[in-house]
Formats: structure tokens, sequence, C-alpha cells
């Protein structure tokens, strides 16, 4: 066993890089993670999710990605949250012609970048003293809350997310593996969430369906980036949201005490940044390989541009100003003659949800059996111009 003053010269080399916190656990197995992962993909809460539900054996036991490992340095760093965390979402805002869509805190800007230069330097450290390391971070060979918890980085949160001291759950989580012997946290971070609720009554659908369980089929962050129909039953709670949802962040209190602690420096030579909201018009009209470039890291299933044109088109059912503008009157009428069924159906909704039934063709002229049934499904028009976008707490379903 090496010992603590060790450890601390890790922290120290981790922390000089813009980690916000380090600690060290074994690399035994994490048999209770894997009764979950188990568990939860037996009752379909994953959904269509992989992950490190794909391999639950692999993602909970470390030595299968580095063989003879016995140590994990496990680490968080934090982002900045959202700007007007804490105090309900805003309506959308217009950019020209159209609104804006908006993206969670923790896809504007690769953090991951950040996180892996703090890792890499710890690794180094540890390589240079004669060890193997392996740097995991977003990767399914580790589930990397269960980590962090049993490293004594924080706790679990109500909402499933690891909750650090200071900075609540805006972080982005990764390890180190090592066939180092470190000497491990001597106990996890006790709850601090008591008796608060708050991210289970905050999130728009329902989706936290126990302490600490997410059902996948309902949470919008999924339901964003799967593929088929966007559920008629979540778009209305999708309000102006275009890539994840920071909901259950921005009611805990943890969370919102955290917005006054100032975000670390980057890493050097970060990668470009994608803003905190997009031009609607801008991702129904761009290319496919131009909207691709806009949207960067994210994850879109098959790399395929339409899954982020049906999202912006249910934004732009949500959020558009009435009356609509021309202009947008005239690309809801394209997409409404689109080669695609998808977005015929979704551009049918959309246009109901504006009152613009009038641009809508007769069911009996639509080829395709699920369009029919989008445009005989009854929508509710909206009445003003951002009623849609729900305040933080309310459910929609």
């Amino acid at each position: 066993m090496l010992p603590p003053s060790y450890v601390d010269a890790l922290r120290s080399v981790g922390l000089a890089r813009g980690l916000h916190r380090v600690g060290i656990t074994s690399a035994d197995p994490f048999a209770s993670t894997f009764d979950d992962l188990v568990e939860r993909r037996a009752r379909g809460l994953n959904a269509d999710m992989q992950f490190t539900y794909r391999n639950p054996a692999r993602s909970t036991e470390p030595t299968r990605a580095l063989d003879g490992a016995r140590s994990l340095v496990v680490a968080a760093r934090a982002y900045p949250p959202p700007a007007g965390a804490g105090r309900g979402a805003s309506p959308a805002r217009a950019v020209g012609v159209g609104p804006q869509a908006r993206v969670a805190a923790y896809a504007v800007g690769d953090h991951y970048a950040a996180l892996r230069h703090g890792l890499d330097a710890i690794a180094a450290r540890l390589v240079a003293d004669g060890h193997r390391a392996r740097v995991l971070a977003d990767d399914n060979a580790l589930v990397d809350r269960a980590a962090a918890h049993r490293a004594g980085l924080g706790w679990f949160g109500k909402n499933a997310n690891l909750l650090v001291d200071e900075v609540g759950s805006w972080v982005v989580l990764g390890s180190v593996l090592t066939d180092a012997q470190l000497p491990p946290a001597t106990a996890p971070v006790p709850d601090g969430c008591g008796a608060c609720t708050r991210c289970i009554d905050g999130c728009p659908t329902g989706a936290i369906v126990a302490p600490g369980v997410v059902d996948a089929r309902r949470c919008l962050a999924w339901s964003l980036q799967a593929r088929g129909e966007f559920p008629v039953d979540q778009r209305v709670a999708l309000g102006d949201r275009i890539y994840g949802c920071d909901e259950c962040q921005e009611v805990c209190p943890p969370s919102r005490r955290a917005i006054r602690v100032g975000p670390l420096e980057p890493a050097p030579a970060a990668p470009p940044s994608t803003g905190p909201g997009l031009a609607v018009v801008d991702l129904l009209t761009l290319a496919d390989a131009a909207l691709l470039a806009e949207v960067g890291r994210w994850y879109i299933a098959d790399r395929d541009p339409d899954l982020v044109r049906r999202n912006a088109l249910v934004v732009l059912g949500n959020t558009a100003e009435l009356p609509l503008h021309p202009a947008l009157e005239q690309l809801l009428a394209q997409y409404l003659r689109h080669a695609r069924p998808v977005l015929r159906g979704h551009a049918a909704w959309a246009a109901k949800r504006l009152g613009r039934e009038d641009l809508l063709p007769a069911i009996g002229s639509e080829p395709d059996a699920d369009v029919r049934r989008e445009l005989a499904r009854p929508v509710v028009a909206r009445q003003g111009s951002h009623d849609a976008t729900p305040a933080a707490g309310a459910t929609l379903r």
C-alpha cells in the first residue's frame, strides 16, 4: 500500500490542472450497481439506451478494463450552470426570424476534454512512477457515478446525479484505473438530500419514478436522442429544449447554491464550444454536413441530422411567436411536404400547435399511415407567444 502522501501528490496534480475533486477507491467490482443495471434493464427503464446497460458486467468490473487493476483515482470537474438557473425556465428568445432552442449546460463545450486534461496528468504521474494506468471518462467500461460515490466525492441525489459539495451536480466524472495500491476513501459522503423531493416534483415529464431511479422512456434528455417519433405526450413539456434537460438540477437546492461558484479555468487548447442556444431556423435550413458540424459533439443516433430537425420542429411549435412570421410559415409548409414521413408528421404537429391547420394537407392525400394518424390527432393550439415553456416544477404530460 502506497502512503497517503502519494495520494496527496496525485490529488495536487489533478487540482492543479482544473479538477474540482479527486478521490480514491478500490478496483473491486461494483456489485450493487451491476444488480441495479440488470434490474432496471429488465423493467425497460433504459428504453433503447445501451452504454453501461449493454454489458453490465464489463461496466462494473474495473479489472476488465485493466488487468491487475487495484485502484481508481476518481475525479470531478465542474462546469458552469446555465444562465438563469434556479429561477425557472425562461421563454425562448427570438433570434432574427424565429426562436432560439436551448442547449443543456453539460453540452455547452466539451467539458470532458477539460476533465481528461486533469486525468491524463494523474495517469502520466502514475506511469512515470512505474505503474500502469488507463483513463476512463464517458466510457461504457465504467459506471462513473458509482466510482465517484465510493471514492467519497459526493452523494447520490434523488435525480440519480452525484451531488458534490460546493458545485452540486454541475460536474463531469471520470477515473484513472491503475495497478498501484492506493489507500481508498474510508466512508462515502452522507446523504445531503433528506426529505427534499424538488427534483422529483420538478421533472417536466415525471421521469424520476422513485428516488434515484429515472425512467429513460419519460426523460426528455433521452427522448431528444432516441430514434423514431418524439413521444407525443412529451412534446409540450419539451418547451424550447433542443439537447438535454437541466430541470432536475436547476430546482435542486445544492445545485442552486452552486450557481454562485464561478467556473474553473478551461483546459488548454479546448475545442470550440456549442453555445447555450441555437437558432431553430438554422437547424431547419442547414444542409446535412453543416447541421452536424453545428451541433458538434452531440450524440446523434446514426449521425442522422433529421433527428435534430425532428426535435427542432417540436421546439418551433412550442415557441415561435404568434402570429407566425411569413418566413416561418413558408418553412413549415416546406416540411409538410418533406420526403421523410417523420418530418412531415412533426411539421403537422407544429402547425396545429401554432394554430395553423390551414397549412395542413388533406388526410386522404397523405400516403404514410403514421403521418395520417398525426394529421388526425387533436392538438391544443397555443394562445400566446411563449405559453408552452414549462416553469420549474411544472408537469406537462
